[in-house]
Parts: C-alpha cells; sequence; structure tokens
C-alpha cells in the first residue's frame, strides 16, 4: 500500500535489528495507555495486525492470569493500527463501541488480533473482528468493536 505511513514505517523498521521492538515501543508511545501492556506488534498489513502481550506482573489479575482490562487494550491496539493501515485515503475512523465475550483464562502470553475483510471499508458502521489467544491457541477473548466509518471532508 504505497504511501500508507503506518505499513511503510513497519516495513522500514523490519530491516533494522530489534525492528519490531522499536516500532511497537513507538508506537506505544504515541498513545501512552497502549505502554502498560507493553506491547509488540508482531504482525501489520492491510486489514490485519497482531500485538503481543507478554504475560509479567503488571498485566496479571489477583488469579495471576492476564487481566482482561489489559487484553481489551491489547485489542484495541490491534484494531488501531489495522485500521490505520487499511483505510482507504478519502475515508476516516472512529471507535464507537467494544463487545466482548470471556471465553477462557488467560494464563500465558496473548496475541491479539483484528481483523476486517476489504470490501468492509465503507462509510457506516464496520465490525472488526478481534481475538485474542494464549501460547496454547486456545481463543481467550473475543470480539467485536465496531467503527464509524466516514468521508473525509473536502479540502477546500
Amino acid at each position: 500500500m504505497a504511501g500508507n505511513y503506518v505499513l511503510n514505517m513497519y516495513e522500514k523498521m523490519l530491516k533494522w535489528p530489534f525492528g519490531r521492538q522499536i516500532f511497537s515501543a513507538y508506537s506505544a508511545r504515541r498513545a501512552p495507555y497502549f505502554r502498560t501492556i507493553n506491547p509488540l506488534i508482531t504482525d501489520v498489513r492491510p486489514n490485519h495486525c497482531s500485538v503481543l502481550i507478554k504475560k509479567r506482573k503488571g498485566v496479571q489479575n489477583h488469579i495471576g492470569t492476564v487481566h482482561v482490562i489489559a487484553i481489551a487494550n491489547g485489542l484495541e491496539m490491534a484494531m488501531g493500527f489495522m485500521a490505520e493501515a487499511s483505510i482507504p485515503k478519502h475515508l476516516r475512523w472512529i471507535p464507537k463501541g467494544m463487545q466482548l465475550d470471556y471465553t477462557a483464562k488467560a494464563g500465558s502470553d496473548i496475541t491479539c488480533t483484528a481483523d476486517v475483510a476489504p470490501e468492509d471499508w465503507v462509510p457506516g458502521d464496520m465490525q472488526v473482528r478481534v481475538e485474542a489467544k494464549d501460547d496454547q491457541g486456545i481463543t481467550v477473548v473475543r470480539g467485536t468493536i465496531t467503527l464509524w466509518i466516514s468521508e473525509k471532508p473536502a479540502k477546500g
């Protein structure tokens, strides 16, 4: 996707030693609440993003599993980077809501993903499928994030 800032930066930084880590740290600084999960963006491409949350004390709850709010934060980050890497230039997006189902305990590192179909990029409500899986591939959280997609105003 020529001219897409997020994709261009990601692909450029992947060529560097520790490029994923540098891209992830830089990206988390743009929205400081993402730093709380210490994310690693493992894959960004049009209509998809994956974010890894390592299980560590700072994201655990009282029973020693990864707290669902930390997972929701990772899912929101995956959705945001997927959207920025995918949205056609004439459109803009804003989150409108999130619906999540907690399906299992999150007892390991968690991979958060966000996916849409290319044809979903039209004005109106768009449902982004989000899912969080543990190290064994078990889904621990699944749901949707609703985005409001609208035309950018004409420059003039």
